[in-house]
């Protein structure tokens, strides 16, 4: 019975949160653009950025950063020739996910303490 990796799927979401990565940098661009331009056109994007849709993109995005950031540093860890054997990768790849998914509730949290 074929089981998919857990290696596989972190390494297929590497590559897809980097796509993302762009697409949400666009955003913060539009966002900066924005606040530059005039004061109308930066109320549109903070009250989008700020509905529950915009919320919801940018909580996306903030899981996005922390999981590629998480698997570059796993990548870096393989590059040094550590964590290659195969039970180490699949924790390393566990690790990044759970990692991944604590740091952006973590943030979150604090986001909306301090709001």
């Amino acid at each position: 019975v074929y089981r998919w990796p857990i290696t596989m799927t972190m390494s297929i979401l590497h590559r897809i949160t980097c796509g993302a990565l762009y697409v949400g940098t666009l955003l913060v661009a539009w966002w900066l653009i924005a606040a530059a331009t005039s004061p109308g056109h930066f109320e549109f994007v903070n009250w989008l950025m700020t509905s529950w849709f915009g919320l919801l993109v940018l909580f996306g995005y903030t899981w996005t950063i922390f999981l590629h950031l998480l698997g570059g540093i796993r990548h870096f860890v393989w590059d040094v020739g550590a964590g290659l054997e195969k039970p180490v990768a699949s924790q390393l790849a566990w690790a990044t996910l759970i990692g991944s998914i604590v740091l952006t509730l973590v943030v979150w949290a604090v986001y909306f303490f301090v709001a």
